[in-house]
């Protein structure tokens, strides 16, 4: 017995009441105006404190008090010692100055270069090492030995070091002198552990010493790496050492410190290491151990630093092999950068001396010793390179243009050294070198390339020109002058290597037609030998660079050998992270829909290539992101009111990305998108070609879903499928469709699997079917079909599923029923689907109609009414409470109360939540005055009658 709704009026009751307001001069957007009252409280001398007390009114910013130091925070600052205030703000003054000259994170550390370097200077020959024995003699002397006895005791335990306290190993392999290297840091560290301070010493000039050594020339960059780690290690363990011995003065230091806080005993103890270090016979070890503490200067003078690098730079002179010098050179300007950046003269010096001495490398002593080890110039050349860049790296740090005019001018005496060359380009700042690009290629084109090959100066070069723009007038000259000398090199890998950079400035600089030429070339150089398997890297950043620059799709695909360097990738894993990087590059920058053919039909083979590298090894995470996007591919096609080709895409679409189910699901959701707009464009105005157009597309849907493995998916595209089908008047389609959403039910599992976990399913069934009844209600009967043939059929479904015992969703899906029953017994819906007549129309309110609903309505509520029966244990009463309540607010809401059967069994409900005491009695007291408000209502009269049938039971 449903009871009769309005719902137009139902509406307007229902609508909030509006009451005029005056709001005189108030308005939100007007700042507030506060009175503010100050209490001061004066003490003096002889008097007792007073009050004085004013008001102002002022408009007052509640953030203005941070602004005028009233904060907490601003207070405690105040009220700290001056004292302190002062010495923090000088310190902080002091220590910004000092940072103004220090190292910037613009500046590539040397930590960023070590790995290349070990990685590139390797060998097969056998190395060999001089491993510190040990001494007794190192023992600390007692603590009553004089000091001269302690002076002389540790002078004779650096000779025992030069005395042959050390044992050769030979034939090592490059491993396993790196694990030796690395037992001496942890030597070292150890001896320094124990308080062996002179032991330590003598493992830093054991390993300084094979800096000397040049026997396996190949691997000096690499042992240079290796043997300055434990220097460094060295220089740092003496310094915080030094640093420690400070803490006893007033202030503590830090790295600003000034000598002059620098108590007595830290400056004797620093004297003595420099003392020691002096006394080292060797000039390597003696110059790199030095150079290892260098900034222990600090400690003794503002200028020790400063004056110590000349001194060092010069000591570097006497070192004859110039590969051991430059090395030398390159950790002197190491050490200078870090501790006085500033000191930029010692780093020109540095590299002028070298110049200098550069010609040493045609020397005879330099020349048999390459013979001997059978080394070719142009890779002895390439082992100075390391050094050679960082000392220019550090000379041309933040260095004006000039200096890198100065440097050429030398180099040009040289006779345009490639190597120097080259690392001059490397060093300073690109766009100083993309000004100067014609000079360059002019140097260039002198130098040797017997020892230095000309296409890597190109080559770095071009990195400067990636970099910076060179004058606008010098663009094509500069691409012409490059590619000659590119395009005749014969080994694939040294031609992949520059033709990757200099990709990037023609894409730059230059039309499609300059870029299909150099992909041309690069074709016809790389097909040969299938020598592109050795390149992919370079390859895919030539495509990475191609997209980066021309993201104009059409313009891209119309460069004519595109495609065909595309189908270089060969590997499949390959192939398919380009097709991933240039998709990304689609949905990133195509801003409006295509219908282009070219872009279709190139998109859909890369779109096809990534979907056919899926396989059951396929991770789900990759799944998703190529499905991500192929989907986003196909939402930026569009064929305007093309609706019929439109469809035609998304049924090639699906047949070529059958695999990818977020595809599937994508598709259908837009052939929806199209049906709808279909009808939206015709504005319901339905020729037979546009209704077959529209069973074509619920056809699609049809034959698409049942092929998804998600069941809940299923289910919901069913719903949405038939809701587009009944939206375009297509009723039998539409009937299909949720026929196949009520079979499918049954199917769905105890558990599903949601973010990689398994949650029960009832609270997603509860949520369909929730939706679903709000569809049937505008559903119309099938002529051929019984009354309500749907709804039996859900409820005939619901009633066979398989619940869980401590579930108490089924009696909520049957309370949602008799909502939906209610709503069909009106005689206008309160919704409709446009140009379709629902059982309202088609049954006009008929008695027999009525009467199918009402046995329905009486077999949902027996179930209802079993279930509450079934809960009537101990451990299930509370359950049993809130569902009476929430069966008697159904009631209250959508039945007719002044039935006699119904209005009793809502008292009989509202008896059952409160019998055990489980009912809110805040609730329970709310829904009374609810019923009492709308006893007041017109036609509501027998609500007064069931407020006095309805007793508040107290829980005491």
């Amino acid at each position: 017995h449903a009871r009769s709704r309005n719902y137009a009026s139902e509406s307007e009751l229902c609508k909030l009441e509006s009451v005029p307001l005056d709001f005189g001069d108030y308005h939100p957007l007007k700042p507030i105006t506060v009175t503010e009252s100050k209490t001061k409280k004066m003490n003096r001398k002889g008097s007792t404190s007073s009050t004085s007390s004013s008001s102002s009114s002022s408009v007052m910013d509640p953030l203005s008090s941070v602004l005028d130091g009233t904060d907490p925070l601003s207070l405690f600052a105040a009220a700290a010692d001056p004292v302190t205030t002062a010495t923090m703000d000088s310190t902080r003054k002091k220590r910004d100055k000092d940072d103004s000259s220090a190292v910037g994170s613009d500046f590539e550390p040397w930590s960023s270069k070590r790995g290349e370097i070990l990685a590139r200077y390797t060998t097969t020959e056998k190395l060999s090492i001089n491993l510190y024995m040990g001494s007794e003699k190192g023992k600390a002397t007692t603590t009553g030995s004089a000091v001269s006895e302690k002076v002389r005791t540790r002078l004779e335990e650096l000779d025992d070091l030069e005395e042959g306290s050390q044992k050769e190993i030979l034939n090592l392999t490059q491993q396993d002198y790196m694990n030796r290297i690395e037992e001496l840091n942890q030597s070292l560290k150890d001896a320094w552990s124990s308080d062996q301070k002179v032991k330590a010493l003598k493992i830093v000039i054991q390993c300084s010493k094979l800096l000397s050594d040049t026997k396996v020339i190949r691997f000096y960059p690499s042992k240079f790496v290796l043997i300055t780690d434990i220097l460094d290690t060295f220089g740092k363990l003496v310094y915080e050492r030094i640093l420690s011995m400070c803490v006893d003065s007033r202030v503590s230091l830090s790295d600003n410190f000034s000598p002059e806080s620098v108590n007595d005993t830290a400056k004797e103890t620093c004297l003595n290491w420099f003392f020691k270090i002096a006394s080292i016979r060797e000039l390597i070890p003696r110059f790199y151990v030095e150079a290892a503490i260098l900034k222990c200067n600090k400690f003794l003078s503002k200028t020790g630093i400063s004056e110590c690098l000349p001194r060092l730079t010069s000591m570097i002179r006497g070192i004859g092999d110039p590969l051991v010098a430059v090395y030398a050179r390159a950790y002197l300007c190491r050490v200078g950068m870090e501790v006085a950046p500033q000191l930029k003269e010692s780093l020109n010096k540095n590299f002028f001396d070298f110049l200098l001495t550069f010609k040493q490398i045609h020397e005879d002593t330099v020349q048999n010793q390459l013979v001997e080890q059978c080394v070719e110039i142009p890779l002895y050349l390439t082992l100075y390179s390391p050094a050679i860049d960082w000392i220019l790296q550090c000379i041309a740090y933040r260095a004006p243009e000039v200096l890198l005019t100065e440097m050429m001018e030398r180099c040009k005496k040289l006779g345009n050294n490639a190597l120097l060359l080259n690392s001059v380009m490397s060093a300073f700042r690109a766009e100083f070198i993309a000004t100067r690009s014609m000079d360059f290629i002019g140097m260039i084109k002198e130098c040797d390339e017997s020892g230095f090959p000309k296409h890597l100066l190109f080559r770095s070069l071009g990195l400067n020109l990636a970099l910076a723009d060179p004058p606008e007038n010098d663009r094509h000259q500069i691409l012409n002058e490059a590619w000659k000398v590119i395009t005749k090199l014969k080994n694939p890998q040294d031609y992949i290597n520059c033709a990757e950079v200099w990709v990037e400035y023609t894409c730059r600089h230059f039309t499609k037609r300059e870029v299909n030429t150099v992909l041309a070339d690069v074709i016809k150089h790389m097909t040969p030998d299938r020598a592109f398997e050795e390149a992919y890297p370079q390859l895919q950043s030539i495509i990475q660079k191609v997209i980066t620059y021309i993201y104009d799709f059409s313009l891209l695909f119309s460069v004519e050998k595109f495609l065909p360097f595309l189908d270089m990738f060969q590997k499949e894993s390959v192939r398919v992270e380009v097709c991933k990087c240039i998709m990304e590059s689609f949905i990133k920058h195509q801003q409006e829909a295509t219908r282009d053919p070219v872009i279709l039909n190139a998109l859909l083979h890369i779109c096809k290539t990534m979907h056919d590298s899926v396989n059951a090894l396929t991770l789900e995470d990759e799944k998703r992101m190529l499905a991500a996007l192929i989907n986003g591919f196909i939402k930026m096609v569009s064929f305007g009111r093309d609706f019929e080709q439109q469809l035609s895409f998304y049924v090639e679409a699906r047949s070529m990305f059958c695999n990818l189910e977020p595809v599937l699901i994508q598709l259908i959701h837009s052939v929806n998108q199209l049906a709808m707009e279909t009808r939206r464009v015709m504005k319901g105005n339905h020729s037979r070609k546009t209704a077959a157009f529209v069973r074509a597309c619920v056809a699609f849907c049809f034959i698409t879903i049942p092929s998804l493995s998600g069941i809940f998916t299923r289910l919901n595209l069913y719903l949405h499928s038939g809701q587009v089908a009944l939206a375009n008047q297509c009723l039998s389609q539409a009937d299909a469709f949720f026929k196949a959403a009520v079979s499918l039910v049954p199917e769905v599992p105890k558990t599903i699997s949601v973010d990689g976990k398994m949650r029960p399913s009832d609270a997603f069934l509860l949520e369909f079917l929730c939706n679903f009844f709000s569809t049937l209600l505008v559903v119309p009967d099938h002529p051929e079909q019984g009354v309500l043939f749907l709804v039996r059929g859900l409820l005939n479904v619901i009633q066979d599923y398989t619940w869980e015992d401590n579930s108490d969703d089924k009696v909520r899906i049957y309370t949602n029923v008799l909502h939906l029953l209610s709503a069909m017994t009106q005689e206008a819906y309160i919704y409709r689907v446009d140009k379709v007549d629902s059982n309202d129309a088609l049954y006009g309110g008929d008695s027999k109609f009525l009467a199918e609903i009402n046995k329905l309505c009486e077999t949902v509520i027996a179930q209802i009414l079993d279930h509450l029966k079934t809960l009537g244990k101990e451990e299930t009463l509370k359950r049993q409470s809130q569902l009476a309540l929430y069966f008697f607010n159904t009631i209250l809401a959508h039945g007719d109360l002044r039935n006699n059967k119904l209005n009793q069994l809502a008292v009989n409900l509202w008896n059952l939540a409160q019998k055990h005491g489980f009912a809110d009695t805040k609730t329970m007291v709310k829904t009374l005055d609810y019923i009492k408000r709308r006893s007041k209502q017109p036609e509501m009269g027998h609500f007064t009658d069931l407020a006095l049938r309805l007793p508040l039971q107290s829980r005491t």
